[in-house]
Formats: structure tokens, C-alpha cells, sequence
């Protein structure tokens, strides 16, 4: 009888065995690295640790990598996002003074901590676009914006461009151009609104609206969460011959025009109670209500406005002229990408 391993293999049969054994390398070789970047260059039979139940290595996973049944206390620390990315860890191999062992005597070096590795770059400054050359009446100024920029959608926080919707003094008074000048364009998706208003104190207060204020059928509130009220007051006024530094909660400040202001500013944040977050209709705008109140009301000849403690916002009233109140000068900025 002929000996079968004698008979030549075909050249397809030759070429999987080859295919296997080259298989088998890759996952050995993956294996090893894999083991060295968990153990610290050392393989997991020959690890020097007191095992114990539940802490040894298990058999190869059928992914072709070994799966780790160490309890959370035992593993390397890392440093992880949102994502569960890793900081690459390190043994060290020289000095340690600059690093921080972790307690597998691996060590996390200072410069790659997860506030250096993956902080958010600075937010370039806002540019405010739409005030014409003669308007004297600007209830927005780059320091107040700022503050606002802090508290909106963080999608919305990157762009440094602000639009001017409607202004009270170049736009005229009327609740209706006020609507139409604020309708979004076409090509814009999702963008968000600040409504400005100043009372007959010179109070400056407003609202954060996530859609662009328009009259609704049936008197139907719309908004989500991301809507809050604000209101900026003035702590002390030193007057000042040349410059002006305006500063915010916040330590931002500024050069101007010839005064010195300190402003103190308060946002009011959703409370989640109920879902009354803006009301619009041809004869009134407002923000926030419940128990009959409202967060913010303005009537369509921008001559009266009520601010009031409401339910959906927690607020105190926006005013110091106290929850009636005489309009002065009214805005709406848009923030999107164009």
C-alpha cells in the first residue's frame, strides 16, 4: 500500500498550512505585545504576584488575545475620557522624581496627565457683528457675550461670530419685525438665540432661547432644556477720564469708552418642573411661565416688560426696578455658522 505521506500535497493544501502557521505567528506575536503593554514586559505565567482566586489569567479568548480576569484594584491605572482611551503608561527607567508610581510599580508621567493630553483649546474671542456705524443704544458688549458664551450648547460655544438679529434702535419698534428678522436661514442648522433687554435702570437682562422666537397656534410653548435666563447688575461705577475696564464674574476685562464698571452676573438654568419654556404671539414675548407667572414678558410696543419668579426657571426677578418694569432698549443675537 502506497504511503500517504509520501504522496506530494497539493499546492492549495501547502498554501493553507502556510497561511495557518503564518496565523499562528501574528497572534503569538500579538499576544506578546499585548501582554507587555498590560504586565509591564512580562509574560502572564511568569508574572511575580500572589495569586489568588479570581485573579489569574485566563486561557487564550477565541479572539486569539488572553483575557484578564483581574479585579478593577489589581489593574494598571489609567487615565480615560469619555471614550475610555488609555494614557500610554510607562515603567520608568531612569529618575522618578517628576512622575507618580501607580500600584503595580508602573509610573504615569506629569506630562501626560488627561487635563494637558485632552483639554479643550481656548475659545477664540467673539467677534459681534450687525451694529451699524451710528447706533449709540449696544446692550451687547464682548465681555457680557463671553459670559453668556460660557452656558450655551457646547456645539454653539464654537463659533465666534455672533449675529445681530433686531435692535430696538435700528430696526424700530415692532414685535413683528422683531419675529421676521429672526428667522434663521436655510443653511443654518440648529442655532441658538440670546435675547437682550435694558430697563429704565439701565439693568441689562435676558434669555438664552434654543429656537428663534416666533408666534405659535394654540399658544403652545416650545424650547427644551438648554433655555435659561440671565441678568448682569451693576456693583459700583467709578468714573474715569481715559479708559474703561469692564469686568464680569469671571475676571474678564476690556478697554472702552470712558467709565469704569464692575457687573455681576447670574444665570438661571432649566429646573426641569415643567416644559414652559417660550411663549410668543403677535402681542407678547416670553420666557419661562408657570403658576401664572412669567420668567420674561414683553408686550409688542416694547414698553412694558414683567419679570417674575417662575417655576421652569427658579428664577428671582431680572429687573431691580422690580417685577414691572419700563423697556429701554431690546436685542436678539443669533449664534450659528453663518
Amino acid at each position: 500500500m502506497r504511503n500517504m505521506a509520501s504522496v506530494p500535497q497539493p499546492a492549495v493544501a501547502r498554501d493553507q498550512q502556510h497561511a495557518h502557521s503564518l496565523a499562528d505567528t501574528i497572534r503569538n506575536t500579538i499576544r506578546r505585545l499585548s501582554f507587555d503593554l498590560t504586565s509591564g514586559g512580562q509574560h502572564p505565567h511568569n508574572c511575580n504576584r500572589t495569586p489568588h482566586h479570581h485573579h489569574d489569567f485566563h486561557d487564550l479568548g477565541s479572539d486569539g488575545v488572553y483575557e484578564d480576569a483581574l479585579d478593577d484594584d489589581d489593574k494598571p491605572e489609567s487615565r480615560s475620557i469619555s471614550h475610555s482611551a488609555t494614557v500610554p503608561v510607562t515603567r520608568a527607567t531612569d529618575k522618578a522624581a517628576d512622575r507618580t508610581p501607580s500600584k503595580n510599580g508602573m509610573y504615569l508621567s506629569h506630562a501626560a496627565t488627561t487635563s494637558q493630553l485632552f483639554a479643550a483649546p481656548p475659545l477664540t474671542p467673539l467677534t459681534l457683528a450687525g451694529y451699524g456705524e451710528r447706533t449709540k443704544s449696544r446692550l451687547l458688549s464682548p465681555q457680557l457675550a463671553e459670559e453668556i458664551r460660557h452656558l450655551v450648547p457646547l456645539r454653539l460655544q464654537l463659533y465666534d461670530t455672533w449675529s445681530l438679529c433686531y435692535s430696538l434702535e435700528q430696526h424700530g419698534v415692532s414685535l413683528t419685525t422683531l419675529y421676521s428678522l429672526s428667522v434663521p436661514p436655510r443653511t443654518t442648522s440648529r442655532p441658538g438665540y440670546v435675547l437682550i433687554v435694558e430697563d429704565k435702570l439701565g439693568g441689562i437682562f435676558g434669555a438664552y432661547l434654543s429656537e428663534n422666537p416666533r408666534p405659535t397656534k394654540n399658544g403652545r410653548y416650545y424650547g427644551n432644556g438648554e433655555c435659561f435666563l440671565w441678568k448682569s447688575r451693576i456693583i459700583n461705577k467709578t468714573p474715569n477720564a481715559s479708559t474703561t475696564s469692564l469686568t464680569y464674574a469671571g475676571g474678564d476685562s476690556d478697554t472702552a469708552s470712558t467709565k469704569s464698571v464692575n457687573i455681576q452676573f447670574r444665570a438661571f438654568p432649566y429646573t426641569g418642573i415643567n416644559d414652559y419654556m417660550i411663549l410668543c404671539e403677535p402681542g407678547f414675548l416670553s420666557v419661562g411661565g408657570g403658576d401664572g407667572k412669567y420668567g420674561l414678558y414683553l408686550d409688542d410696543r416694547f414698553e412694558k416688560g414683567i419679570s417674575n419668579s417662575c417655576p421652569a426657571f427658579g428664577n428671582e426677578p431680572l429687573s431691580e426696578c422690580g417685577i414691572k418694569f419700563d423697556i429701554v432698549g431690546i436685542e436678539v443675537w443669533r449664534i450659528s455658522s453663518a
